[in-house]
């Protein structure tokens, strides 16, 4: 049995990733850049992480436990009404890829959830089942996952294209607020259920 010299280094390595992520974007995580970053060699991440894509996913974890943290936080605060909770999480979900944007893009790199390292897509899916929870609170007449899977996917679509000054060229808005708004109605039908 080998005794790791530094049991530290795993979280300090994630730690720099995680701030790399956040200064330069998701583009900027080599293993090189983190090892540098740590204060280690560039072979020592590769004890802890035997391939990049294991310490991507490490990275890539902790953006979604934080959003799976602030998810949790705003629907305690969001009232028992489903469709104020599903509001609260869509506005949370735009506001974590919009201020993190470099995180949210290694979030859901097809790669790293395709990989299965570290259960990655697994951590993904308790947010995914509460919208569709919720969901079917609102619309017990419809298929309540795949409802919920199109309003992610407008939500990942409202994202991206924000970021990318798209909509706001195109909508002319200056905030997503009411293509949030447009895209509950569109998903969940009209709140009085007219």
């Amino acid at each position: 049995m080998t005794i790791d010299p530094d049991p530290g280094l795993r979280t300090r390595l994630v730690d720099a990733g995680v701030a790399l992520v956040a200064a330069e974007g998701a583009q900027a995580l080599t293993l090189r850049e983190i090892a540098r970053r740590t204060g280690v060699s560039h072979g020592a991440p590769r004890r802890h992480f035997p391939t990049h894509l294991e310490l991507l996913s490490a990275i890539a974890r902790r953006g979604f436990a934080d959003l799976a943290d602030r998810v949790r936080t705003t629907l305690d605060e969001a009232g028992p009404d489903p469709r104020g909770q599903v509001a609260a999480l869509a506005r949370t979900y735009l506001v974590f890829a919009l201020d993190n944007a470099g995180m949210y893009e290694l979030m859901f790199r097809h790669d790293l959830l395709e990989s299965g390292h570290l259960g990655l897509r697994d951590t993904s899916l308790p947010l995914f089942a509460r919208l569709t929870e919720l969901t079917g609170l609102i619309r017990p007449e419809a298929d309540a996952r795949r409802v919920a899977a199109a309003l992610w996917a407008n939500l990942h679509g409202i994202a991206q294209l924000w970021r990318w000054g798209s909509l706001q060229l195109a909508s002319g808005a200056d905030d997503f607020t009411a293509l949030l708004d447009t895209a509950l109605l569109a998903h969940l039908g009209p709140e009085d259920g007219r």
